[in-house]
């Protein structure tokens, strides 16, 4: 119960990558606020733990965030830990690519870690604790075919954590980066069904073909991940801070 009379927000919490840490927080005791556009979802997932409490909150909207986190602070306290997850990757081969769609990505990808962090930061004092952390990507540290979009929103991610890791420096905050290989997720599943449906192959073969972009050729589990975020928001990873966790079966960058 590390974690016990602390309050967490994770954005996307309630789905893959974000639900498997908002799990891992409440179970180490944090009270958790999971954030995202599907209230009833949320809600669902809530009422299945003590410590999990839904939030309707579009990242996208800067008044939104704001009023969010404002009301999960007032309810729950100050947000100690922030898991900025909440993101869309979309594929788009760059000639094809849209000002409508690049802006998409980015409001999600990168605005949101942005008004997330700002709005979190907002509800601490100078002296208190913290953990923050993005939900970045293998993309946001080499570049990723056929995702433009999606690999400068990633790499973007990287920057404010390590801006913010340099602002902060020798404040009780840290700020790290997790980067996560394929995972198998909804949105791997949603992928390899378009690649199948577009290349004539099975789906089966789409989600060998997204493993295959793990240096040891296999989907990662979702727990991989709620792993390294617990680790980071542990006392013995207070010394870890503006850093890249590849987490992708072997060597990335």
């Amino acid at each position: 119960m590390e974690h016990q009379g602390r309050h967490a927000l994770v954005t996307g919490g309630g789905t893959g990558i974000g639900l498997g840490i908002a799990t891992g927080l409440a179970e180490a005791g944090a009270e958790v606020t999971i954030t995202g556009r599907n209230l009833a979802r949320l809600e669902e997932i809530a009422s299945a733990h003590p410590r999990l409490h839904a939030l309707a909150m579009d990242v996208s909207d800067p008044t939104s965030v704001q009023t969010g986190i404002h009301a999960a602070a007032a309810a729950h306290g100050p947000i100690a830990i922030c898991v900025a997850n909440a993101g869309i990757a979309e594929p788009a081969p760059f000639a094809k690519e849209t000002p409508e769609h690049w802006r998409s990505i980015m409001a999600t990808n990168l605005d949101g870690a942005f008004f997330t962090f700002q709005a979190a930061l907002a509800t601490l004092g100078k002296e208190d604790w913290g953990r923050m952390i993005v939900v970045s990507s293998i993309a946001g540290v080499r570049g990723l075919k056929n995702a433009i979009a999606y690999t400068a929103s990633k790499h973007g991610a990287i920057g404010l954590i390590r801006g913010l890791s340099e602002e902060y420096m020798r404040s009780n905050i840290t700020f790290n980066a997790l980067c996560p290989g394929y995972v198998d997720t909804e949105i791997v599943s949603r992928n390899a069904a378009q690649i199948a449906a577009h290349q004539g192959i099975s789906e089966a073969e789409a989600r060998g073909y997204l493993a295959g972009g793990n240096r040891h050729e296999t989907l990662l589990d979702t727990d991989e991940i709620t792993g390294a975020a617990l680790w980071l928001c542990s006392d013995s990873a207070r010394s870890v801070n503006g850093q890249t966790i590849q987490i992708a079966g072997g060597q990335v960058s």
